[in-house]
């Protein structure tokens, strides 16, 4: 069996949290005291399942010739708290593209299919989402 590896170190000095990975840095809402400008650790998972879903509905739109204009994701995680854990996350996945239904629905199927942190999740708790057409301002104005 063949894979990849993925290397992160992580720091926390002065009462700041950071990640490091290749040339970027990520600030981390590690401390006790939360802190507004960082991710938390459960808002990091969210955040990482919102990159990898972008990331997978753009290869599926290059490997199929799609157009895609732009994605947003939308992402709620529900934590229980005993023992604690992430036990369910809802997604609303929003692609701008003039594609047909039909082909949206390809791109959403491999996303969910070929995605290694939404595929991952997915086997370890309850992923429930749906995509749709991302309404952009572009859009309303030729109503």
């Amino acid at each position: 069996m063949t894979g990849l590896d993925y290397f992160v170190r992580s720091t926390f000095l002065d009462g700041r949290g950071r990640a490091f990975c290749k040339d970027a840095e990520v600030e981390l809402d590690s401390s006790l005291e939360a802190r507004t400008d960082a991710f938390n650790p459960a808002e990091l998972l969210l955040a990482s399942m919102s990159a990898c879903m972008t990331k997978g509905a753009l290869r599926a739109a290059k490997l199929n010739n799609l157009e895609i204009r732009g994605i947003e994701v939308r992402l709620k995680g529900t934590r229980q708290d005993a023992p604690p854990r992430m036990i369910r996350i809802d997604y609303e996945l929003l692609i701008d593209t003039d594609e047909s239904d039909r082909r949206l629905e390809l791109i959403h199927q491999n996303v969910l299919k070929f995605g290694t942190v939404t595929s991952t999740l997915a086997a370890a708790m309850t992923v429930v989402g749906s995509v749709a057409r991302l309404q952009t301002d572009r859009q309303s104005n030729n109503v």
